[in-house]
């Protein structure tokens, strides 16, 4: 794959971070992909920059758009982020942080650049084990929209070019993502994975994501270095 475009999602966590990792390793020229939609926590944008540099992307862009106008989600709306589940929680039901229809709006941009830069191949830090229940990351929705995509642009229905979405994390724990990004050079304190960061930039350690980050890191041995409330 030496020298060819992706596009990568980068929203500067573990996830999307080890993904454009392993396909920067993969030999792909990277277009990074961020998206400011009236997150919460767009603390993270600032992390997606520092690792789309860190892996010396070709391109990285930050898309805007409101969700907010939309709300439904303790990401975007005003919904307390639920705080101190236990794993069996987490792993329970649909959280209030999903937001509604978000990967698909961040796969449409991303198949829109792909088409735009030429590029065949998407990158997404989907994962199906360590994640709190939100359906656009399982692979049959991911499945379902990459047949769509190739339906629906215009490189496609000419035969000029298909869409591959590669999800390389889906059937990973956490520990095991954390362990190939660490391989790979990555430093995780570039990364960002908090809902509701505190006012001094520090992490809340009790969010959902804090706790999977958290529970990877000790299941990979390994000290996570961002700081963190508690």
């Amino acid at each position: 794959m030496a020298g060819e475009d992706a596009v990568v999602l980068l929203s500067g966590g573990i996830d999307s971070a080890t993904a454009a990792a392993m396909a920067k390793r993969d030999g792909y020229e990277l277009h990074a992909l961020s998206f400011h939609y009236g997150q919460r926590h767009e603390r993270e944008l600032q992390s997606a920059g520092k690792v789309a540099a860190f892996l010396r992307a070709k391109t990285q862009k930050v898309i805007h758009f409101d969700l907010k106008a939309i709300g439904g989600s303790a990401l975007t709306d005003e919904i307390a982020v639920p705080k101190g589940r236990s794993e069996r929680e987490i792993s329970r039901g649909i959280p209030v942080t999903y937001v509604p229809a978000r990967n698909t709006i961040f796969l449409s941009f991303a198949l829109a650049l792909a088409e735009r830069v030429g590029a065949q191949d998407i990158f997404f830090g989907a994962n199906q084990l360590d994640y709190s229940g939100y359906p656009d990351c399982r692979d049959e929705y991911i499945r379902a929209f990459e047949k769509m995509a190739n339906l629906a642009t215009k490189s496609a229905v000419e035969g000029k070019s298909r869409v591959r979405i590669h999800t390389p994390l889906l059937q990973m724990t956490k520990g095991e993502i954390i362990k190939t990004g660490l391989q790979l050079g990555l430093d995780y304190g570039m990364t960002w994975s908090c809902y509701d960061p505190l006012e001094d930039g520090r992490a809340c350690g009790q969010c959902d994501s804090c706790r999977l980050r958290l529970k990877g890191f000790r299941e990979a041995g390994s000290i996570d270095p961002i700081a963190y409330a508690r």
